[in-house]
């Protein structure tokens, strides 16, 4: 059998050899007279001249400069050992970190839910290349001889199956080797396992955070929690919820990371909601509910297809994506010893487990899985049983109602006292475990006593301005009264509009007609009772034909009243008057205008919101600058076909209180259409305001860290590419938004902790270590515990200081036009949100461009 071709690093050193038997045979067939010999590289360089020597010339041109295997590979060892030490004594010096801290504000002291991971200095994690001699294909082969081979040497590992492996220690500064031999289906196997080394990680690289994360994910499942999704939930002191057929399990999300101080472990509390209900009890009530099979069918996919179902004997999560109608348990499946078994012994026999029901559909979970002898990914089924399929989360009928929800909050709802007093018994709980104690031992690490201490800002209250030169400090940022009680900035007569209501509904729409016309005062316009159309029944037919016999083109605004909340109907609706017959809309459920006491309020706020749909501005907050555009920008998946839609808002005014909005479909999250989007953007500000923006910032939501880089590279570099393609001499700053994360911060004070105040800023300590980034609080809770808002400053040619980025993404806070106070993300972002939500879930083409400079989404 002929001996395979060394690869990788052994590849070019016998290119080397080669190279340098050639020379010696040129040369001494050559008359030309010697010429001094440059002297030889050495550390990188040597490394370099090696790549190039394998590039010009490739191992086994010619079997000639081969001798035999015995000493080819005693040189290779040679060289190996060589090539380890170069690469060895080179210096990785690690980056300073980044600080982006500002000054504005009063100071105030926070706490926050990480916990310093401390690393000894004389351990560490070294990395080494792992080659076996023969070589050895079959991965778990490999993960066998090294865990033989350091099971002897009494090392702990991390071993990928592949050549990378982390070691807590040093065994060696250029090589080693091992033997060991294992089991094969003839005869026993010797194998050498030689050990490379290549250098220390600094702990901050991904490799190593995703080696600490797989080692507190060994500390969790010692401390006896189970990993449902990303998280770890205790599954045994579980909360009930009978009256709703729910159970509550408590949990942790666990992850390291390397900040600003350093490696720091972020923990937070976290609860998965579990209902006791199977999806074969479920498919039973559907069943009851609709007996004509065609309906049953299509009311289980509206119902079960999408959802997260969670397997309690496995303690897993699976997303169902199918139902298998021609499938039951008593269907057989192939067995790894190559016979088959069907569902039902299979349960028995794995898990004492008896499946009642023979007849019951299975579901069906696909997933892509590595095989080995395989570079790409293969897609398996996995078929899982309704009888013994939980279903998790709530539905939307369940969310809707006030009583589960209340319910459920009692457990869920944890304040910031719980939060650290859950904290600090996790961290008992570590320190009293000896078996976790050692896995942190064997690395290196020691975990700190308690939670941080960190200086925080709060930024001072914003002015809010209304009509009439009005001006309200916003209280922990909340004006609701003042909303109420001032003029719209930027009020919009309502003269000539159409009222939609059923018989039944009569009473609610004469009432919200009066309330409309005696509230346009206080607003500061005319509202003028509207044209009521009644409809004799609430199908979606008939608002559909109604509307198309009475709209006419100097209608301003549509009103539909309907009795009952139905997605086909407001789809309709919404399709007619955004698409075919562009027009202003407002679709109100008669069941929020049925509380008296409540109802002037409401009307109020309906009013104000067909104002912007109108193009008019409620309230807005004072910018020092001028000759700026902030732009949002969000994505929304699950469109018709599997496509995105990608969703752009730009500021059109100084006071940044008018929009104009565009939205593009595209097919993933990094919109490859923005280059459209935003020169639309562009030119519609010189349009409105005679001149090109001076500075662009955009909040960019929907970007998570993984995406950062080629965000980076797509997005903002497609910006970039327009403005100078346009010829503007205008510069961006570009913001993203995370509200997805497990970052908490907690006020402290008077023996205990609270919720920080509205405008609360963290810029250092728990930030990232090389980025531009804080950590804000927009708004004041009272309940529950605030979630903070990341902000990452990824490009910046503006030039603006930290306090001027802060404080504008603060501001921008308080211009959403349905809350009259300070929303989580910057309103742009919401907008975006809005807008790629309505087109994605509810039009599902392209709105008219005749609503691009109007609310017209919200």
């Amino acid at each position: 059998m002929d001996q395979q071709p060394p690869k990788g690093r052994g590849a070019a050193i016998l290119a080397r050899l080669q190279a340098k038997k050639l020379e010696k045979s040129v040369g001494a067939e050559s008359e030309a007279p010697p010429v001094e010999e440059p002297p030889k590289p050495k550390g990188r360089a040597a490394i370099l001249q090696r790549i190039k020597d394998k590039k010009l010339l490739r191992p086994g041109t010619s079997s000639q400069d081969v001798e035999s295997t015995a000493a080819s590979v005693e040189v290779q060892q040679e060289e190996v050992e060589s090539v380890a030490a170069s690469v060895s004594s080179m210096s990785f010096k690690e980056k300073e970190p980044v600080h982006f801290k500002g000054e504005d504000g009063k100071p105030i002291l926070l706490s926050a839910n990480y916990i310093k991971l401390i690393v000894d200095k004389n351990k560490g994690v070294f990395e080494y290349e792992v080659k076996f001699t023969p070589e050895l294909d079959a991965k778990n082969k490999r993960l066998r001889c090294v865990h033989q081979v350091t099971k002897e040497c009494g090392l702990k590992k991390v071993f990928d199956g592949g050549s990378l492996l982390y070691l807590p220690e040093k065994i060696t500064d250029t090589s080693k080797v091992f033997t060991t031999t294992i089991d094969g289906p003839e005869s026993s196997q010797e194998v050498a396992v030689t050990m490379i080394y290549k250098r220390k990680k600094n702990m901050g690289e991904r490799e190593c955070l995703h080696l600490y994360n797989v080692l507190f994910k060994r500390i969790m499942h010692t401390l006896l929690y189970h990993q449902i999704g990303r998280n770890y939930f205790d599954t045994k002191h579980n909360y009930l919820i009978p009256q709703h057929k729910l159970e509550i399990y408590p949990g942790f999300a666990v992850s390291v990371d390397e900040l600003e101080d350093g490696l720091m472990i972020c923990l937070d509390t976290q609860h998965k909601v579990i209902r006791t209900q199977t999806v074969y009890e479920l498919l039973n009530e559907l069943k009851s509910a609709h007996p004509d099979m065609r309906r049953f069918k299509e009311q289980v996919v509206a119902n079960v297809i999408g959802s997260c179902i969670f397997t309690r004997y496995s303690n897993k999560t699976y997303t169902i994506q199918d139902v298998a109608w021609d499938m039951t348990p008593k269907d057989t499946f192939p067995t790894r010893d190559g016979g088959e078994i069907s569902f039902i012994d299979y349960f028995k026999r794995q898990y004492d487990i008896t499946i009642r029901d023979l007849n019951q559909p299975l579901l069906i979970h696909r997933k892509s899985v590595m095989v080995p002898g395989s570079s790409e990914k293969v897609e398996r089924m996995v078929c899982l049983i309704p009888e013994i399929s939980y279903l998790t989360g709530m539905s939307d009928n369940m969310r809707n109602d006030f009583t589960i929800m209340k319910d459920v909050a009692q457990f869920t709802r944890v304040t910031p006292n719980q939060r650290i007093a859950a904290l600090k018994t996790y961290l008992s709980n570590v320190k009293k475990c000896e078996q976790a104690q050692e896995i942190l031992a064997d690395w290196g690490l020691k975990v700190a006593d308690d939670s941080l201490q960190l200086p925080g800002r709060q930024l001072e209250n914003e002015l809010v301005y209304f009509g009439d030169g009005k001006q309200v400090r916003s209280m922990n940022g909340d004006w609701s009264r003042a909303a109420g009680d001032n003029k719209l900035i930027g009020p919009v007569d309502m003269t000539n509009w159409m009222l939609f209501y059923t018989q039944k509904d009569t009473a609610y729409a004469e009432n919200f007609v009066d309330l409309m016309c005696r509230l346009a005062g206080p607003m500061g316009c005319i509202i003028k009772r509207p044209k009521m159309v009644k409809l004799p029944d609430d199908r979606t037919d008939t608002y559909l034909k109604s509307f198309q016999e009475n709209i006419r083109k100097d209608i301003e605004v549509c009103v539909f009243i309907c009795p009952t909340a139905r997605s086909d109907r407001y789809n309709v609706i919404k399709n007619l008057t955004c698409v075919q017959y562009p027009v202003a809309c407002q679709v109100i459920n008669s069941r929020t205008l049925s509380n008296q006491k409540k109802v002037r309020g409401i009307v109020q706020k309906i009013a104000q919101q067909m104002t912007c749909k109108l193009g008019g501005t409620l309230w807005t907050v004072r910018f020092p600058f001028k000759g700026w555009m902030i732009c949002g920008m969000d994505v929304y998946h699950g469109g018709p076909n599997g496509q995105s839609v990608f969703g752009l808002v730009a500021s059109l005014n100084e006071s940044i209180s008018r929009w104009f909005s565009v939205a593009v479909f595209q097919q993933k999250e990094l919109s490859d259409h923005l280059k459209g989007a935003f020169t639309k953007a562009l030119e519609m500000w010189r349009n409105v305001n005679g001149f090109i923006p001076k500075r662009i910032v955009v909040v960019r939501d929907g970007v998570g860290d993984g995406q950062l880089e080629q965000c980076k590279r797509y997005e903002i570099e497609q910006m970039e590419s327009i403005l100078k393609q346009l010829e503007f001499d205008t510069t961006i700053c570009f913001i993203v938004v995370q509200k997805r994360i497990n970052t908490r911060l907690f006020a402290l004070g008077n023996g205990g902790c609270e919720n920080p105040p509205s405008g609360t800023i963290m810029d250092n300590t728990i930030t990232r270590r090389y980025l531009h980034d804080f950590f804000l609080v927009p708004q004041s809770v009272r309940q529950g515990t605030v979630n903070p808002t990341h902000y990452i400053v990824l490009h910046d040619t503006c030039g603006l200081k930290p306090d001027h980025v802060q404080r504008l993404c603060y501001k921008l806070c308080h211009l959403y036009y349905n809350w009259s106070g300070t929303i989580r993300v910057p309103a742009p972002c919401q907008y975006a949100h809005k807008l790629a939500s309505l087109v994605g879930q509810n039009i599902k083409k392209a709105p008219s461009n005749q609503l691009s400079d109007k609310l017209f989404y919200l």
